[in-house]
Order: C-alpha cells, then sequence, then structure tokens
C-alpha cells in the first residue's frame, strides 16, 4: 500500500512529487507512455520563472526529476490501464499489474491533437505547435497560419499578431465554430487572412529541417496550392488522458477531470492536477502550481485520515 501515486511527470507530477517527497510520503510516480508530458517535446521556454535565458522543455523536466528523486520521490515506468476506488483506497492496473494507494494524485495531462499527417512529431518544435502562447515569440516579424475554426483559433491568431508579420486562419469550412464575439474580433484584424474550405495536406521544410512552408488543398474545388510560413499552429483542440479514468470520475463534456475545493475530485483521496483538469491555461507554470497544491491537498487529507 502506497502513500501516494502520482500520475504522470510533467510540470504538474513532478512538482506534486516534489512536494509530497518533502513531506515523507516517499510518492511513487509513474511514468506513462510520453514522460515528461508536452514539455519533453518542447525545445525552448522562455516563460518559465527563474530562467531569464530560457531553457529547454526536456532540460526543465529532467530537474524537476532530479529534484524529486533526491527528496526521495520513487519513478517507475508503466501506464495506467485501469482504475478501481474502495472505501477509502485507490487501486490502479500498471502494465497488467494492480498497485494500490491512499491517496492518488492525476496529472496526466492532455495531448495536443494535431492533423495526422506525414511527419508531424517530428517537426513539433521545429515550426509546428500548439501552443501560441508557448511558441509565438519566436516568430517575429514572419509569416505563420493557424489551423482550426473555434474560439481556441481565432484567440491564437488574434495573440500571433502581436508577433507575426502575417497570420493566415486555415479553416476546413466557410463557417466558423467560434463565438460570434470572438469571430468578429478576429476577422476584424488586418494581420489575420482568413483561407477558407482549406486543409493541410503536406509541410514543407527547408535543409535545415524546419517548416518554411505547407501544401494546401481546396476542400470544394479540389485545388492544390502552397503557403509560405515559418510556423503551423495548430488549434484543434486537446485530448485529456482520462482514458481509465473514465465513469468513475467526475468529467465535463470533453474528459477533463472536474476539481473541488482545490484539487479534489469526486472520490475521497483522488485529486487532479494541471492540464488533465485545466482547459483554459495549459501553461507549465500554471500546472506546477497544481501539483503543488494537490500534494499539499494529499498531504493534509492523508493526516486527517489518520
Amino acid at each position: 500500500m502506497e502513500n501516494v501515486i502520482i500520475v504522470g511527470t510533467g510540470c504538474a507530477g513532478l512538482t506534486g512529487a516534489i512536494y509530497a517527497a518533502r513531506a515523507n510520503l516517499s510518492p511513487l510516480v509513474l511514468e506513462g507512455r510520453q514522460p515528461g508530458g508536452q514539455l519533453s517535446t518542447t525545445t525552448a521556454v522562455e516563460n518559465y520563472p527563474g530562467f531569464p535565458e530560457g531553457v529547454d522543455g526536456p532540460e526543465l523536466i529532467m530537474r524537476m526529476h532530479e529534484q524529486a528523486e533526491k527528496f526521495g520521490a520513487r519513478f517507475e515506468y508503466g501506464t495506467v490501464e485501469e482504475f478501481e476506488h474502495a472505501g477509502m483506497h485507490s487501486r490502479l492496473k500498471v502494465d497488467g499489474e494492480w498497485r494500490e494507494t491512499k491517496a492518488l494524485i492525476i496529472a496526466s495531462g492532455a495531448s495536443p491533437r494535431y492533423l495526422g499527417i506525414d511527419r508531424e512529431k517530428e517537426l513539433i518544435g521545429h515550426g509546428l505547435t500548439s501552443c501560441a502562447t508557448c511558441d509565438g515569440a519566436f516568430y517575429r516579424n514572419v509569416p505563420v497560419c493557424v489551423v482550426g475554426g473555434g474560439d481556441s483559433a481565432c484567440e491564437e491568431a488574434i495573440f500571433l499578431t502581436r508577433f507575426a508579420s502575417k497570420v493566415y486562419l486555415i479553416h476546413r469550412r466557410r463557417a466558423l465554430r467560434a463565438s460570434k464575439i470572438m469571430a468578429d474580433r478576429m476577422l476584424a484584424n488586418p494581420k489575420i487572412q482568413p483561407i477558407w474550405d482549406t486543409v493541410i495536406t503536406e509541410y514543407l521544410t527547408d535543409a535545415s529541417g524546419e517548416v518554411r512552408g505547407v501544401k494546401l488543398k481546396n476542400t470544394i474545388s479540389g485545388s492544390n496550392g502552397e503557403l509560405d510560413v515559418k510556423c503551423v499552429f495548430v488549434a484543434i483542440g486537446h485530448e485529456p488522458n482520462t482514458a481509465p479514468f473514465r465513469s468513475k470520475l467526475e468529467m465535463d463534456e470533453n474528459g477533463y477531470l472536474i476539481q473541488r475545493n482545490g484539487t479534489h475530485t469526486n472520490l475521497p483521496g483522488v485529486f487532479a492536477a494541471g492540464d488533465v483538469a485545466d482547459h483554459v491555461y495549459r501553461q507549465a507554470v500554471t500546472a506546477a502550481g497544481e501539483g503543488c497544491a494537490a500534494a499539499m491537498d494529499a498531504e493534509r487529507w492523508l493526516a486527517e485520515q489518520e
């Protein structure tokens, strides 16, 4: 029986591990299919406090990992397949083996949706991204494009006008899914040019492997073309990594865990932190803050049970 199991090793999970370890809870931290979360695919982070020159995402994750281990956190590779809750304890089936814990912190994050075309994984961080707030400042005075038609895509496009020379909004339909106020604001911006009824069929790269443009196809006429851009910002949503917990924990309509009274979920001793519950901010620093809060909530809850 573990005191605390933490699922996930992004900023939320690792910060939770640091705090739980310093509280002498000896947490067991489960690293899933993508150790380090989304930061493991980010080449540069310039907005995390304490790094005025910026820091590579994998390096930031490695430092947090080392810090958690220093205080007594234990790490195991494993993917959560099933979840059960009985009484005041939780059980996780990890790669076929059941593990039990008094407190559980779910920090399994969310995975951005991409377009599913060739070479996507290798281009993430090299002119392909899902976060304008994270990466927009790297593309000053150059053309970029945003893919999507909802509020997030419109917000990303508007945000990028602070940096880019031109922002193209590529949408597969003629009508936006975004709210009217957000759509009107985006369409009124002179630096944004919508490209309707169009999809990206291929990423074009330069000799160094960085994105230099995209191939386009009109969904109505079938005509093809190319667009010169230095970065593609995909804004078609995220998928919270909550599959093992569905029907067991309270979630919203998109599968994000619902927090109550801090980081508590609807089950006693189960806590949620980071992008697995946050579909608004989705930043490394906010995830770290929630990881801290979840560990403190878990520590207090365990003390109350004793």
